[in-house]
């Protein structure tokens, strides 16, 4: 039986070596190929791949949202997310949208082929260093909705008072945020807490 796979990334030449890769398997047939993710559930439609190969980072629909258009409306959609981001939340993210294994991209040819088959068998599978990022943060506390919002803020080169005034909160409160966004991420300062929050996959630039 031939493991039909979709490829979806935005670099060609990353998908012109999968597709080779994957010409050398006696057992696997690449049937399409997206650069982003509006295509990807355009061709999952077409032509139903049993394995989908899939970016995060792309123009016009990012990954994450392409796996949960692709598993809304096709539940048995199984989903490898192959990535440069070894970033924790964006791990969960992708694996509670719908992925079932997460591998970086690299020196990956042995380990993506096993992984294909692996996923297409019903198994889950993870990076080792994916795991690591995972568990070196599962114990300490997220940040809340309205925290990411002021961290985007900072991000943005927002001081105190100009978060304050797009929220619609005091100054104080504002600062309150900061405070609490600095002891969660063990920042030593705002721009540290953005290169953190941008490193774990809480924001995106």
């Amino acid at each position: 039986m031939v493991i039909r796979v979709l490829s979806v990334d935005d670099h060609a030449l990353l998908r012109e070596g999968i597709a080779k890769l994957i010409g050398n398997q006696s057992d696997m047939e690449l049937v399409a190929e997206a650069s982003n993710g509006r295509e990807a559930v355009e061709m999952f439609r077409q032509h139903r791949p049993d394995v989908t190969l899939m970016d995060l980072q792309m123009p016009e629909m990012g990954g994450i949202d392409a796996i949960s258009a692709i598993r809304a409306e096709f539940p048995e959609a199984r989903i490898i997310v192959l990535t440069t981001y070894v970033g924790d939340v964006q791990v969960v993210r992708a694996l509670k949208a719908g992925a079932q294994a997460y591998l970086l991209k690299g020196p990956l040819r042995k380990e993506l082929i096993e992984t294909i088959r692996a996923v297409h068998a019903g198994q889950r599978r993870m990076s080792q260093e994916v795991a690591s990022e995972i568990a070196l943060h599962a114990m300490e506390d997220s940040l809340t909705a309205r925290e990411i919002e002021v961290l985007r803020l900072i991000a943005g080169g927002n001081a105190n008072k100009e978060i304050a005034a797009r929220l619609s909160i005091s100054e104080e409160t504002a600062k309150g945020y900061v405070k609490n966004i600095l002891t969660k991420l063990r920042a030593n300062d705002r721009t540290h807490a953005v290169t953190i929050g941008l490193k774990r996959g809480i924001i995106e630039l």
